[in-house]
């Protein structure tokens, strides 16, 4: 084999040299990319925390923007909003026992923005269950206030109190809200009155009719009694105030069936539909969750007012000189009823007529079939007795107002007058129960 040339050996050493050279360029570049790709690695965490934490303040800022608005479209949204100063008042009040009868007026007081607020959020969340079943959903929020007034009393067994605040509610929607409503409607549309749909009228008119015959058959059996016996005469009419109740929910739940399946076509109104999308086109910011939340924090504080008035009422009664029977029959309804008032005016102002009657003889019929016989059968089950009986004068009253209501309902038409003489009607029970001082109540029996 022959030697190799210098000259071949002085190639490969260059050839060496240039591929180590090479190499070593390569691995620099590959250092440099790898730099590069670890800071840009870097750079892409850091942005991807940066961009989270940004996310998350703005859903905070969100958050904090929303409530906001809740809060000043449940609070400041109504014209009543200067009257919620009462609540923090009244417990105020109470914590350092300033007197009952301050206890008393300020729970009075913030009851009336709360019961309004309560029909307002009862409204977003009726919006999904439709006019006639929305309808009916905004009348049982609606009685709210008097429901749970109603249970306070019961639970304290101040049985006359729980039943002429009862039958206040009745009297106040009949001749209160609807009169008043039948009044500034008539003179803000006189001459351009629509004719009123006088079968929704009926149907509430005729369960009424039943709802005041189960309060008269007591009140005549405890007089048609010869045997002589209070106490046996004492639990006829316990018994059949019990056997009363049970058929007065029968047929409210009749009612609802009739109103809801059967005959839906004659509630479904267009006037009703309309209002429900004039209230969709407004930006309210409360939905179906946030409506159902701040109801049941409503409701709570409530329940707290309605103890305090419960528990205070003989007292501030004695210490404002005002008849027992007057704050339970007319104050009270008053207070309890402003959001139905409100809304029963409201309509009457735009000339929607079936829909203030639908408000105001709903609440009444609530009251009568559904709300009275419940706290009957509650006080059944927990052996408290409570009966039908609302005494001479009371069941007096009631029979007079659905007759009145009735008789200013039997035609198609209706006018600033018809309203006038509700008004004035209620206005001669208010006086009547005003001037007599003390009646004599009935004797507790016990079951």
């Amino acid at each position: 084999m022959a030697p190799p040339q210098s000259g071949d050996g002085g190639a490969a050493a260059g050839d060496l040299l240039e591929t180590g050279l090479l190499a070593a360029a390569a691995a620099g570049a590959f250092k440099e990319e790898a730099g590069r790709a670890t800071s840009t690695s870097g750079r892409v965490a850091d942005d991807e925390r940066v961009a989270g934490a940004t996310t998350a303040s703005s859903r905070v800022r969100r958050g904090v923007r929303l409530m906001a608005a809740q809060l000043q479209e449940v609070f400041l949204g109504t014209r009543l909003f200067p009257l919620f100063s009462a609540v923090p008042l009244a417990v105020a009040a109470q914590l350092l026992r300033l007197g009952r009868a301050w206890v008393f007026v300020f729970s009075l007081i913030g009851m009336a923005p709360l019961a309004e607020r309560v029909s307002f959020l009862s409204e977003h969340i009726a919006d999904t269950a439709g006019p006639t079943a929305g309808g009916i959903l905004n009348a049982t929020c609606g009685n709210v206030p008097e429901l749970i007034i109603a249970l306070f009393a019961l639970h304290k067994e101040k049985m006359e109190i729980l039943k002429w605040s009862l039958l206040g509610s009745i009297l106040s929607n009949l001749l209160l809200v609807l009169g008043s409503s039948l009044l500034c409607g008539g003179l803000a549309n006189t001459g351009k009155e629509r004719p009123l749909d006088r079968r929704q009228a009926d149907v509430s008119i005729g369960l009424l009719m039943l709802g005041v015959l189960c309060h008269i058959l007591p009140l005549l059996s405890k007089y048609t009694n010869c045997t002589g016996d209070s106490i046996s005469s004492s639990g006829s009419v316990l018994e059949l105030s019990r056997l009363s109740a049970i058929i007065m929910l029968t047929a409210y739940f009749g009612g609802l069936i009739f109103q809801l399946k059967t005959h839906r076509q004659i509630f479904e109104r267009e006037d009703n539909s309309e209002s429900t999308n004039n209230d969709d086109d407004g930006s309210s910011v409360i939905g179906f969750a946030s409506a159902v939340i701040w109801l049941i924090g409503m409701t709570v504080v409530i329940a707290v007012l309605s103890n305090y008035i419960v528990t205070t009422i003989e007292e501030a009664s004695e210490s404002l000189g005002i008849p027992l029977r007057f704050i339970s029959i007319i104050l009270l309804p008053i207070v309890g009823n402003a959001a139905e008032h409100a809304g029963a005016i409201i309509f009457a102002f735009k000339n929607k007529i079936d829909i203030t009657l639908g408000i105001a003889l709903g609440s009444a019929t609530q009251i009568s079939l559904l709300v009275v016989p419940i706290i009957l059968i509650v006080s059944w089950v927990n052996g408290i007795p409570m009966d039908l009986d609302l005494n001479l004068l009371e069941t007096g009253s009631l029979v007079m107002t659905v007759f009145t209501t009735a008789f200013m309902l039997q035609d198609d038409k209706w006018h600033y007058l018809k309203g006038f003489n509700l008004t004035l009607c209620y206005i001669v029970i208010a006086v009547c129960f005003f001037t007599i001082k003390a009646l004599p109540t009935p004797k507790k029996v016990h079951a």
